[in-house]
């Protein structure tokens, strides 16, 4: 990798731990105004100083969020279709330029392996690698998953693979069951995704797991922005995640009001 390109990824998955805690709020790009999200600045604002990066959409980004903030920014840059529609029809939306101009550490986009649109937003992944590797620029490759479509490591092991593969610099996956299974398989970084809300115990456990299965971090949103204490929510994640902290100990964390 270039400086440049070293440096970025720095920001995000920070060198002392190897690790790196996102806080993924792009959720309102094919939802709209997502629960906790409604009003994003007076959610995100009082997050920032606990999050390594901000998965987010330009517009957000510049709507959203206090540009003296020294939060990384992992901008997405794909989108398309709504909830109301296929969700795999995605295209690049955003460019490189832009990527720049908003001064963020790293840009992704979703790929949909087994989806209608499989081949082609595996080669919009491969379009943008191209782009950003010019720039320096890190790619995060999201695996996204369609209604039909299963969470096992077998299917996620394969997303994950294809997306090293077509040369994303780190990968966003689900945690499942034999979660070492897809990290040994990924020879870039894989960072969980928090998923849908669950109890705060139980998002707190899955993260200590995913972590002790070779994660670099998570990406987690619902299970942060959704929680009934936001602020203490992200500090226990963080707890596990930099500290290796119990989940026992993280939940006295998120307790703490």
């Amino acid at each position: 990798m270039d400086f440049g390109l070293k440096n970025r990824l720095s920001r995000i998955i920070k060198p002392r731990t190897g690790k790196t805690v996102m806080l993924a709020v792009d959720h309102g790009y094919f939802q709209g105004p997502t629960t906790g999200l409604r009003d994003l600045k007076k959610t995100v604002s009082p997050l920032l100083s606990n999050a390594d990066c901000l998965f987010i959409t330009r517009g957000m980004v510049r709507t959203s969020i206090d540009p003296r903030s020294d939060v990384a920014v992992c901008l997405r840059v794909s989108g398309g279709p709504s909830i109301l529609g296929e969700l795999s029809n995605e295209d690049i939306t955003t460019s490189m330029e832009e990527a720049l101009r908003l001064n963020a550490a790293g840009v992704g986009m979703s790929i949909f392996v087994g989806s209608k649109n499989e081949d082609r937003t595996i080669a919009n992944l491969g379009r943008l690698v191209n782009e950003a590797e010019r720039y320096g620029m890190p790619v995060l490759a999201v695996t996204a998953v369609g209604k039909e479509m299963g969470r096992d490591a077998r299917y996620l092991g394969l997303a994950c693979r294809m997306a090293a593969e077509i040369g994303a610099h780190f990968v966003k996956t689900y945690y499942c069951k034999d979660f070492y299974k897809v990290v040994e398989g990924c020879p870039v970084p894989v960072v969980m995704a928090g998923g849908k809300k669950i109890p705060e115990r139980e998002a707190l456990e899955m993260t200590a797991n995913a972590i002790k299965e070779g994660a670099s971090g998570v990406d987690m949103g619902r299970n942060i922005f959704q929680s009934d204490n936001p602020v203490g929510m992200i500090r226990a994640v963080r707890a596990i995640v930099h500290k290796g902290a119990s989940v026992h100990d993280a939940f006295e964390i998120y307790s703490k009001r």
